[in-house]
């Protein structure tokens, strides 16, 4: 609009400097005085005599009655100098007229002149087409369901869903809505992650995570429905609020079929798992406790893929003569990288009531392993109680005096004894990492420390490197030990192994190969020759 009233005023203020005086008909009131005085119009008194002089002969030669009457008027009555008067309001009316008629003329004649300004400034005031800030595409929000083992899951299964939006416009506000998930218990695993990240086509976005633990009630079809994230984006400097939507999931529950088992069933406990691990601890160890001492014993069971509210109850431990007191339990859900890990603690004191040895035995936990879809068991070791160190008051007693029958007796088992040594060996030795560095690892796997559980094994390989070389040798354990190396001193981001289920495995006993020949037993009278 400025470029077109700047042209109007270019067009008007031009052709208005050389506008002819008016005519002796439009009334004009002179003022006497020659050369620097002007007329109401603002002209200048010689410009209107030399425009008059430019006349037409025949022009000159008619008589105009109103020249006349102002010819007769100035001779009688002459005006004295001085600023000319007012004019009335007719006059001004009448001036404006012929000024607007005058004006109309003008531009009539200057838009010839004039018209590719004219066209330049319409072409520039044309309404331009609008166009939206966000396309389609600037904004994504997908759901995505991990089936474990690509298998539709079981009741009470733990899925999680996997929410992503990538959005190419700055957000300013943002609330994502939940659809109802009538026929799920489900648990958001940590905060939203917001990042940046590369698109294929080489542009800048806006990351959104989240993860959601879902548990299906019972078997079915059904459908998880559509998320939506309410953002409020910045619009060509508007605030505009706009709803993203995801796309509705077919989710598909199975029926247990096997003949045992299963989540229906209330006895054995249905516990679906990526992994399970058991740690048994005792303080003091159970083979030192007397008659009437207590000894407490703590079993921790880990979970893979699962949370605290589904592990089992704590396992019930009776044996005859024991006296046991049931502790309190502890749940608790460990967030990881690869998923929810739940943890419950147990804990018993017991006190044995007789002070012959009791055994305790195995107590299997049945668990439906969700990789690769099959059932599998754990088990919190057996162990006895009693029967480790002799009593204290036998220690002070004085030694009986052995019959001569007797010593012979035992010369000779002795002798035998010394033979059997000699020409077989004692078998196998047993190795087992110290009490120190046995807790100090399970310290560390508790604390989820990768880097701290390799430092004590460093440590204990240096205490034992029997001990490590057969670890070494065993493939069950040499994976997992890479693993762990890599995790420490690999790239960011390599997988941590089981820590707890590695600390358990380390710290059993482990037999050692002996020295492998030909013939252990060495000729009496030397080397043959």
């Amino acid at each position: 609009m400025v470029i077109f009233f700047g042209t109007l005023g270019h067009v008007f203020a031009g052709p208005t400097r050389v506008l002819p005086p008016p005519s002796a008909g439009e009334g004009t009131l002179r003022s006497r005085g020659g050369e620097g005085q002007r007329d109401h119009f603002g002209y200048d008194a010689s410009l209107r005599r030399n425009h008059r002089t430019h006349a037409s002969s025949d022009e000159a030669r008619v008589p105009s009655p109103v020249r006349e009457r102002d010819r007769v008027r100035d001779a009688t009555s002459p005006e004295k100098p001085g600023p000319s008067p007012q004019p009335s309001p007719a006059r001004e009316r009448g001036r404006v007229a012929a000024c607007a008629t005058r004006g109309v003329t003008i531009v009539a004649g200057s838009l010839g002149r004039d018209r590719h300004i004219l066209l330049l400034a319409l072409a520039l005031l044309a309404p331009l087409p609008a166009r939206a800030e966000i396309e389609p595409g600037d904004l994504t929000l997908t759901v995505t369901a991990e089936f474990n083992g690509n298998s539709a899951p079981f009741a009470r299964e733990m899925v999680l869903l996997k929410i992503r939006g990538v959005y190419k416009q700055p957000i300013l506000l943002e609330e994502v809505v939940q659809p109802s998930l009538a026929n799920f218990s489900w648990t958001q695993l940590g905060r939203d992650h917001w990042s940046k990240t590369k698109l294929p086509d080489g542009q800048s976005a806006i990351a959104f995570d989240r993860t959601v633990a879902v548990f299906p009630h019972h078997a079915g079809e059904f459908v998880i429905e559509p998320f939506t994230h309410r953002l409020t984006v910045n619009d060509v400097g508007e605030r505009r609020v706009v709803e993203v939507r995801s796309k509705p999931i077919p989710f598909p529950v199975a029926a247990w079929t096997a003949s045992g088992g299963g989540p229906d069933v209330k006895e054995p406990w249905w516990l679906p798992a990526g992994d399970v691990a058991v740690t048994d601890s005792w303080s003091p160890d159970p083979e030192t406790v007397k008659l009437g001492e207590t000894t407490r014993r703590i079993v921790t069971l880990e979970v893979q893929g699962m949370v605290a509210e589904g592990l089992p109850p704590r396992p019930v431990m009776r044996t005859r003569g024991i006296l046991t007191f049931a502790g309190p339990v502890t749940r608790e859900t460990l967030l990881t990288p690869s998923g929810p890990v739940a943890r419950a603690t147990y804990q018993w004191d017991v006190k044995p009531g007789v002070p012959e040895v009791i055994p305790l035995d195995a107590i299997a936990i049945p668990w439906f392993d969700t990789n690769t879809r099959t059932m599998r068991e754990a088990e919190i070791p057996a162990r006895q109680i009693g029967g480790g160190l002799p009593d204290r008051e036998g220690d002070r007693a004085p030694p009986p005096v052995p019959s001569p029958l007797v010593a012979a007796a035992a010369a000779l088992a002795a002798f035998g004894l010394g033979l059997a040594l000699i020409g077989y060996g004692t078998g196998r030795p047993r190795l087992r990492l110290s009490a120190a560095s046995r807790r100090a690892l399970k310290r560390a796997a508790r604390a989820g420390d990768p880097a701290g559980f390799r430092a004590v094994l460093e440590a204990a390989r240096r205490e034992a490197p029997e001990l490590a070389r057969t670890w070494q040798a065993r493939p069950d354990l040499a994976a997992p030990l890479a693993a762990l190396d890599r995790a420490v001193f690999g790239t960011t981001g390599a997988p941590v192994p089981d820590l707890p289920a590695l600390a358990h495995a380390l710290s059993r006993f482990e037999f050692v190969a002996a020295a492998p020949g030909p013939d252990r037993l060495a000729p009496l009278d030397g080397p043959a020759r």
